[in-house]
């Protein structure tokens, strides 16, 4: 049976525990927290921190085979390791393009990949000299997650905000609709692509709202996303499951916004609306098994479940039994004992027969399920 290593231990770690039970593999996680999201779902935990060469390296050597559930782990770690033999998946090529904003956007100029402009900063004095270029979104380089690492400068007015590190300062872009696709790419080379779904982000937070799937988009779009998401996946030389996230603007141009190289929120609903989901379909693409079916069984809507303002400590769920009695209704929790404002824990997925259905529902959902903290 082969050992299948993942680094991170959080509620992505989790769900693709929760796929792991349906295949013949021996699971090993490394995080730096005995009680994180995963550790009691796995066969093997392994305390450690993910951002540290030695620890990295020694639990690969543990291992047949090594995939990640979030972007931030010791490349150099990989790299050697990869030199000696082990299948990590995605390559750690791969991981050091999308690890840095800035190289990612240099990876999308390179391969002739539509995206906003942008002019990359070294700190923050360099965003003085480019006020025309405002309004823009400031992204970190490196550490930036989930919403966290992203600043929006309107105007000269908000500098002060700007961070004082290496990033990219992106042109802001008229949205019309925020777009993500997955595409699985397999140890032969071969690909399956996942229907896209429309995004709706919290303005405050910068995390996702909710979501809609497939995206109410014109078919001239869609094949228009679904080749600049297969060209990228291609680009990056791995297999892997790729989460491309896209703009469609005002003028109907599509740009690509950001990657992650790894199982991602705007796949979650796959696991109750797709024949495969994104965790098996990672499963097959690490088990060297044929890649799993992407068709959409039901139109559905994710709603994710945030901490709420103002709580803080051991969480509890106000609206649980109501939600649950809701019809096509599904309820995820990641298992995390404390909340705190803005926190993720969980997500609710609903299937519908259409649009307005799926809305209706997921307003319910909002309003009546709440994460607060135990009184």
């Amino acid at each position: 049976m082969k050992k299948v290593g993942i680094l991170g231990g959080g509620q992505l770690g989790r769900m693709l525990l929760q796929e792991a039970a349906n295949f013949p593999v021996d699971t090993w996680v490394m995080e730096n927290d005995p009680n994180c999201p995963a550790a009691h779902l796995c066969q093997h935990f392994v305390l450690g921190d993910i951002r540290n060469y030695d620890d990295v390296y020694r639990f690969g050597k543990q291992v047949d085979a090594l995939t990640i559930e979030i972007e931030s782990v010791n490349i150099e770690a990989l790299e050697q390791l990869e030199r000696e033999g082990l299948n990590i998946i995605p390559r750690p090529a791969a991981l050091r393009i999308i690890q840095d904003k800035i190289e990612q956007k240099a990876f999308y100029q390179q391969h002739q990949l539509p995206t906003a402009s942008f002019v990359v900063v070294q700190n923050r004095a360099a965003v003085n000299d480019l006020v025309s270029f405002l309004p823009a979104a400031m992204k970190l380089g490196k550490g930036g997650y989930d919403g966290k690492g992203v600043q929006l400068l309107e105007s000269a007015a908000d500098i002060d905000k700007a961070f004082d590190a290496p990033s990219v300062l992106e042109k802001k872009v008229d949205i019309e609709k925020e777009l993500a696709i997955l595409v699985a790419v397999n140890q032969k080379g071969q690909t399956a692509i996942y229907p896209p779904v429309e995004m709706v982000f919290d303005p405050y937070l910068n995390l996702l709202d909710y979501q809609i799937a497939p995206a109410d988009i014109q078919q001239k779009i869609l094949w228009r996303v679904e080749a600049i998401a297969l060209t990228l996946a291609k680009a990056l030389q791995s297999p892997g499951l790729f989460a491309v996230e896209l703009f469609l603007d005002r003028n109907g141009d599509v740009l690509v916004n950001e990657t992650a190289p790894r199982v991602h929120n705007s796949g979650h609903h796959t696991i109750e609306a797709q024949v495969c989901s994104q965790y098996e379909m990672l499963w097959r693409i690490l088990l060297d098994l044929p890649l799993g079916n992407t068709t959409g069984l039901h139109p559905s809507c994710l709603v994710n479940l945030i901490g709420e303002p103002g709580q803080s400590g051991p969480v509890a769920y106000e609206g649980l039994a109501e939600v649950l009695n809701m019809e096509a209704v599904y309820i995820h929790l990641y298992g995390k004992a404390e909340t705190k404002p803005g926190r993720k824990m969980g997500h609710v997925t609903i299937l519908g027969k259409d649009r307005v259905d799926l809305v209706y529902k997921a307003n319910i959902v909002k309003r009546t399920l709440k994460v607060i903290a135990q009184s």
